[in-house]
């Protein structure tokens, strides 16, 4: 197969297929959703190919025939029909400024106007009309100059209240504003053919849609769960002249896992474009955001890292999303730091666990809520690097000198300062992520006949298993007794590998590992 150019950043159908780039058809998922219905949403992290979706669907309907020669619509599709397409997005500016939204949408409709050859609508002679009515009266009259029915694509719908969700003010008055302009859409339904709202959260139909309340909502329905992504077929298909040289395997491990409740798990296209480009793994994704509010949300809550690795929600929680009120589970699941890894059914209720999706995010988002445990990202690396080499050494005494002193080094304030370094998951958290930010496969609360392990590390063919104990809430060794007690390393014996126990004690008075005593199984 011919290596194609790799549609890196383009979010424009016309110019990657005009370019010869590599292009995944994902124009089978258009031919159903007409089938199905008319109104739509698809919710997805950043970077997933949520705007190329739209410039798909926005060229099909302009009768751009060409562009989709060999491609599954073209066939199925009446390239006689054109019909008017309205496009809003709101992927530029920030939001975080009172009526910039007002600003934008205003400026979105008079180029649309432009373009589509309608005049203003502002009347002559008339007051201003709200940029809801100015909306209206756009689809009203495409309608009537073409005869055709207009489709309505909104790109990054919440975008103008995720920029401001610490200006409390802002965003609600951005989350107002925008459910009068979205509810235009129902409220002009006779003019409208299809619409398509893409975003990364899923904030509550009440909050944003209750004036568009007959959406249909794609996010966890399994048969659009690869709507977006690229999956394994696709990269040994679409992308096989790519895959020489790189390691199949460490690339499932490092870019796979998004799943939205579908059969197949998918990958994040941005990585995996970087990745055929560089040749080389990194966290590209991940690096193209700070995740600031969502680390904060985290401190604030006190939720500790060991945690976020098997979280059980419902469906209502994860679309739960307004101002003022983020859920922590929708917040990791929707911005892609968590994805589903499982389901269960608890009496009527379907329960969903969510896990990280792979390593690139397992590993960095540890690395980022470890600088914010820490507060020194200088010892953090150096600590990092002499940790990989005591526990490839089996060096229990190393250990336990290791995480003393870097106890020890935290400043008197980072305690006096921070709620969460008075709860004893700080201290596992710290463990944990100084584990999980090494690329280690890490397990917490593993269930046995015997009760259930703090933690399980596996590392340079060692097994470790830790016990935490709190000093001034447990007699002293109670951590190690407690390791041999309930026999937990039996599970782990079959595999060959070195079995090492390891019971910590903290002491909320010293704020330090008091006891760190290590066995072999």
């Amino acid at each position: 197969m011919t290596r194609r150019r790799l549609p890196i950043g383009l979010q424009t159908f016309r110019e990657l297929r005009e370019e010869n780039c590599y292009y995944v058809d994902k124009t089978g998922f258009i031919v159903r959703l007409l089938e199905k219905g008319k109104h739509y949403f698809l919710s997805r992290p950043r970077r997933f190919g949520k705007s190329l979706f739209l410039d798909t669907l926005k060229e099909l309907f302009e009768g751009s025939e060409a562009l989709f020669a060999g491609l599954h619509v073209h066939d199925r599709w009446d390239w006689s029909v054109r019909h008017p397409v309205v496009r809003l997005s709101f992927g530029g500016g920030h939001f975080g400024e009172p009526g910039y939204v007002r600003t934008s949408a205003t400026e979105q409709l008079t180029a649309a106007e432009r373009r589509l050859g309608v005049a203003s609508g502002q009347p002559t002679g008339a007051e201003h009309l709200t940029a809801p009515g100015r909306f209206a009266r756009l689809l009203e009259a495409l309608h009537e100059r073409t005869g055709r029915r207009v489709v309505v694509l909104v790109d990054e719908y919440d975008k103008p209240i995720l920029d401001a969700l610490e200006v409390p003010d802002v965003a609600r008055a951005n989350r107002d504003f925008l459910r009068g302009l979205y509810g235009v859409i129902k409220d002009s339904d006779a003019d409208v053919r299809f619409t398509f709202l893409t975003g990364v959260s899923r904030f509550s139909k009440v909050s944003v849609f209750s004036g568009l309340n007959n959406l249909t909502d794609l996010t966890l329905d399994p048969r659009y769960s690869t709507v977006c992504g690229y999956t394994e077929e696709d990269l040994d298909t679409v992308f096989a002249p790519e895959l020489p040289g790189l390691d199949r395997g460490r690339i499932r491990a490092w870019y796979n896992g998004y799943s939205w409740r579908g059969a197949e798990k998918v990958y994040n296209p941005f990585d995996i474009l970087l990745l055929f480009d560089k040749r080389e793994f990194g966290a590209y994704w991940f690096e193209t955001g700070t995740p600031t509010f969502l680390v904060d949300t985290l401190f604030r809550r006190r939720v500790g890292t060991p945690s976020l690795d098997g979280m059980l929600t419902s469906g209502d929680l994860l679309s739960s999303f307004d101002v003022g009120a983020v859920v922590t589970e929708a917040l990791l699941f929707q911005t892609g730091y968590l994805t589903i890894a499982g389901e269960e059914e608890v009496g009527d209720e379907r329960l969903y666990r969510l896990g990280y999706p792979n390593r690139e995010v397992r590993q960095s988002l540890n690395r980022v809520l470890l600088r914010r445990l820490v507060q020194d990202t200088g010892s953090q690396t150096a600590n990092s690097v002499r940790l990989a080499r005591l526990l490839e050494a089996g060096d229990g005494a190393g250990l336990r000198e290791l995480f003393h002193a870097f106890f020890a080094s935290i400043p008197y304030e980072w305690y006096t300062n921070n709620d969460i370094a008075h709860y004893e998951g700080y201290y596992a958290s710290v463990f944990y992520s100084y584990f999980a930010a090494l690329g280690y496969e890490v397990a917490v609360e593993e269930s046995s006949s015997r009760g259930r392990l703090d933690m399980a590390v596996r590392a340079h063919g060692r097994v470790y298993l830790f016990e935490f104990k709190v000093a001034e809430t447990a007699p002293p060794g109670s951590a190690l007794a407690q390791l041999r007690a309930r026999g937990y390393a039996d599970k782990y014996r079959a595999s060959g590998s070195p079995v090492h126990l390891i019971g910590v004690e903290f002491s909320r008075e010293t704020r330090n590992v008091t006891a760190f005593e290590m066995a072999d199984a």
